[in-house]
C-alpha cells in the first residue's frame, strides 16, 4: 500500500512539472501571432521595389519579421487599373491584417476595397493623399489609413534644370489618370514664371505603350522636356529618353531612378528610406495605434543627381557651379 501510495505522489508531481513546462510554451502559442500584410505596388520599377525592399528590411528590424512572424502577399498591377483593384479586393478576401499600398492609384483602389472593414492601409510614394482623396488631412489622417509621402518641391526641382538649360518652352509627360502626377503638373504652372518658363506643354500617356508618342508631340514645340513623379512614364523612361536624345532636348527628372534611365538630372528622395519611413508607420498599426491619428510622414529631398554624359547626348553642357552641388555623378 505504501508503494501505491508512493507512485500516486510520484505520478502528480510528474504531471506537475510537465504542466508547469507545457502550459507556459501553450500560452506562448496562442500569444504569438502571425501576420499576413499584403503588398501592392502600381508598376515595376527601381524607384517603387527599392521603396518595397526598404518596408520589408524596416519592418524586420521592428520585429515583423518574413517567414517567422509575418507572411507577406506581394503583388503588382504593372500599370492596370483594374488589376490594382482586383488586388485590393483580393487582399480583402484574404483578411490580411495590413495592407501596404506603394503609389497613388493603388492606395486609392485599397482605400475603396476595404470600405466597411477593419483593414489598416499604410502607403508610401504617394506625393498629395489628400488632393488624392486618402486621408482628411496631413496631421490627421482620420479613417484606416497613414503613410510616408514621396511630397517634393517642384520649385526646387524644376530650377536645377532650368540652371542647366533655361527653357521658355517646358513640355511635360504625364499620365493625366495619376492624382500625384496632376498635383505636380498644377504645380509647376504655378512656379513656371518665376524661374523664366512662359509655356508649358503638356503631352499626355493613358500607358507605358502611349509615352513614345507622347514625346514624340513634343518634337519642336519646347526647349527642355521636365518629368514628374509619374507611375507610367518611369515604367518607359527610355521612351521619352530615345525622343530626347534623337532631337537633341534636354531632358530633367524629379525622380532619381528616372533620373538614373538617360535624364541629365534628378532632384529628389530615397525611395528606400520613403519605405522605410513606411515600415515604421507599419509596425506602429500592428502594435495596436490607431492610424487615424498617426500623422502622413514626408520623406526630405536629400539626392541631386547630375549626369554630364546625358547632358552631352542631348545637346547642352551642365555648368560647373551647378555639377558641384551633385551628391551623385552618373554617366
Amino acid at each position: 500500500m505504501k508503494h501505491k501510495g508512493m507512485s500516486k505522489i510520484l505520478i502528480a508531481v510528474c504531471l506537475v512539472l510537465v504542466l508547469a513546462l507545457v502550459v507556459p510554451f501553450m500560452g506562448a502559442c496562442e500569444t504569438g501571432m502571425k501576420y499576413k500584410i499584403g503588398i501592392t505596388q502600381i508598376v515595376t520599377h527601381p524607384a517603387l521595389d527599392s521603396c518595397r525592399d526598404g518596408f520589408i528590411a524596416q519592418m524586420a528590424e521592428e520585429g515583423f519579421v518574413e517567414g517567422e512572424n509575418v507572411e507577406y502577399i506581394l503583388r503588382n498591377a504593372e500599370g492596370d487599373m483594374s488589376t490594382a483593384a482586383s488586388i485590393a479586393e483580393y487582399f480583402v478576401a484574404e483578411k490580411v491584417d495590413l495592407i501596404f499600398s506603394i503609389a497613388t492609384p493603388t492606395t486609392q483602389a485599397c482605400v475603396a476595397a476595404v470600405e466597411g472593414t477593419d483593414i489598416p492601409i499604410v502607403f508610401a510614394a504617394v506625393t498629395d493623399p489628400v488632393e488624392a482623396g486618402l486621408v482628411e488631412s496631413w496631421e490627421k489622417p482620420g479613417g484606416n489609413v497613414t503613410g510616408a509621402s514621396d511630397w517634393a518641391d517642384v520649385e526646387t526641382q524644376v530650377k536645377l534644370g532650368m540652371d542647366i538649360s533655361p527653357a521658355k518652352k517646358l513640355g511635360v509627360v504625364y499620365n493625366a489618370g495619376e492624382v500625384n502626377s496632376v498635383v505636380q503638373i498644377d504645380e509647376l504652372k504655378k512656379v513656371a514664371s518665376s524661374l523664366g518658363i512662359e509655356e508649358i506643354v503638356e503631352a499626355t500617356a493613358a500607358s507605358t505603350a502611349d509615352v513614345l508618342a507622347a514625346a514624340t508631340s513634343l518634337v519642336g514645340r519646347v526647349d527642355a522636356i521636365w518629368e514628374p513623379s509619374d507611375n507610367t512614364v518611369a515604367a518607359a523612361i527610355d521612351a521619352v529618353v530615345k525622343v530626347c536624345e534623337e532631337n537633341e532636348i534636354p531632358l530633367f527628372a524629379s525622380d532619381i531612378d528616372m533620373a538614373k534611365g538617360g535624364a541629365i538630372s534628378g532632384l529628389g528622395l530615397d525611395y528606400h528610406v520613403n519605405g522605410t519611413a513606411a515600415g515604421e508607420l507599419a509596425a506602429r498599426v500592428l502594435e495596436g495605434e490607431d492610424p487615424a491619428n498617426i500623422p502622413v510622414g514626408m520623406t526630405p529631398m536629400t539626392i541631386i543627381y547630375l549626369s554630364p554624359v546625358a547632358a552631352e547626348r542631348m545637346g547642352v553642357t551642365i555648368p560647373p557651379e551647378v555639377l558641384a552641388t551633385a551628391t551623385e555623378i552618373g554617366e
